[in-house]
């Protein structure tokens, strides 16, 4: 069945069977890689996309629930304030070790600036804890959405 999607801001068509993941529609069938499969039961967070501004596991979230909404994900994040604002925190912090998670932090980590534009740690801690990093960035995580929300990074 084909369905239309607006994605990064453009209208797309997805030819995939009702109930398939957002997930495997964008990356199978439009090709969009950055979201990535990690536990496919929503858990870990490395899908996470915005679906109309707010942060969703794209892995659990069924195509025919998209509708009308905006879809952003990782490659379109970059144009928006907050998400420029992030990816610049995520480079010059180094925070990325081996960064298969990072698409899906990068993506919850611009919805809470969305939604809190000067987080707390515990706003943070809330915000961030769907998305698992195998590598244990979590300091440099931190420190990285601190910066891009304007407020002091501690060394």
């Amino acid at each position: 069945m084909a369905y239309k999607i607006n994605v990064n801001g453009k209208a797309r068509s997805v030819d995939v069977e009702a109930g398939t993941p957002l997930l495997w529609a964008l990356r199978d069938g439009l090709g969009i890689l950055g979201p990535k499969f990690g536990c496919g039961i929503g858990q870990c967070g490395a899908c996470t996309v915005h679906v109309d501004g707010q942060p969703v596991r794209s892995c659990a979230f069924p195509i025919e629930s998209v509708g009308a909404a905006k879809v952003l994900t990782i490659e379109g994040v970059g144009a928006t304030p907050n998400g420029k604002k992030v990816q610049q925190a995520w480079m010059e912090l180094d925070v990325a070790q081996c960064g298969y998670c990072q698409p899906g932090q990068i993506m919850s980590a611009t919805a809470l600036l969305n939604a809190t534009p000067k987080p707390a740690d515990a706003d943070i801690d809330s915000a961030m804890s769907g998305n698992i990093c195998r590598c244990a960035t979590y300091i440099r995580i931190r420190a990285a959405i601190k910066q891009a929300s304007g407020q002091k990074v501690e060394a």
